[in-house]
């Protein structure tokens, strides 16, 4: 099955089968339907129905993260120039024997990725090459938009995915890809939908933090705070409101403290499920291990 290319803080490829066991029955009975992801994240979702055996008629995929965006258009457009600048990294950096002669490479295309002057393949390779080289695969940037995230401690990272980069680009050939705000989806897709067909929203927004450690500030230059969260929630109605068929995911707030019910009265109109996933919630590996996480749809 086709996998994501990236690493994702809170990538939806363990929960591929508690969702795809929620998918709506006109979806499993191979009926044709639009599928709209308005935070796309790793895609994985979405990469993973383009490959199944009931895959969208069309695709609209967005996401806030201009960066983000970039990649996926370069891999959808431009594999091969894409793989022949992460294949020249590669050599570079594996002729650098150890951490410490490595630092100045990774700070210096961390830099490069910074100023967002390159052209679109250059920065896409940027973005996998600190995407593998970065600690731990995190995406992070401060208020000014800067990606900051250190060197990690990987010996020999690689940043040439061949078969996964040209399988996906290969998926990604028909879909439409934005970047925008969520809610401009609902815009896209009224645009696009002329023949009527049933829709279904997966909704995979910034996770509410469980607590301070578990929180990397943010993936975009604006945080998601619980005031977005509330916002999201009347996005939801509005899709309700259209019949539109919808899924969300998001953190579980009673792990950590069991009358934290933040989403369940959020939600309480709609059906709410919890599922298990393997994430840090805490800096103390002891601490890390399998937790609750939300479900929440409304049909």
């Amino acid at each position: 099955m086709a996998k994501p290319f990236i690493k994702w803080a809170g990538g939806k490829s363990q929960l591929l089968p508690e969702i795809t066991e929620r998918l709506p029955q006109y979806i499993k009975d191979g009926a044709p339907y639009i599928y709209v992801e308005p935070f796309s994240g790793s895609a994985a979702f979405a990469l993973y129905l383009l490959d199944s055996d009931y895959p969208p008629s069309a695709v609209i995929l967005n996401d806030v993260n201009e960066d983000l965006v970039n990649l996926y258009q370069v891999v959808k457009s431009y594999p091969q120039e894409l793989l022949t600048y992460l294949k020249a990294i590669q050599i570079e950096y594996d002729k650098l024997e150890d951490k410490e002669a490595k630092q100045p490479y990774y700070y210096a295309k961390r830099e490069a990725f910074n100023t967002r002057s390159a052209d679109p393949v250059e920065h896409a390779g940027l973005f996998i090459f600190l995407n593998r080289a970065g600690f731990n695969g995190l995406y992070r940037v401060n208020s000014k938009n800067k990606f900051n995230v250190p060197i990690g401690s990987y010996k020999k990272p690689n940043f040439v995915f061949e078969d996964t980069i040209l399988q996906a680009s290969n998926l990604l050939s028909n879909v439409e890809i934005y970047n925008g705000s969520y809610d401009d989806t609902l815009i896209y897709l009224e645009q696009s939908n002329q023949q009527n067909l049933p829709v279904f929203f997966y909704l995979d927004p910034p996770y509410k933090p469980l607590s301070d450690s578990s929180s990397f500030t943010s993936y975009a230059k604006d945080s998601f705070d619980d005031d977005d969260q509330e916002k999201l929630k009347f996005f939801c109605d509005v899709l309700d409101q259209k019949s539109y068929q919808w899924l969300l995911s998001n953190s579980d707030t009673t792990n950590l403290d069991p009358e934290n019910k933040f989403f369940d009265d959020l939600y309480s109109n709609y059906k709410i499920e919890r599922v298990k996933a393997s994430r840090s919630i805490n800096s103390r590996g002891s601490k890390r291990g399998q937790i609750n996480e939300l479900l929440i749809r409304n049909y």
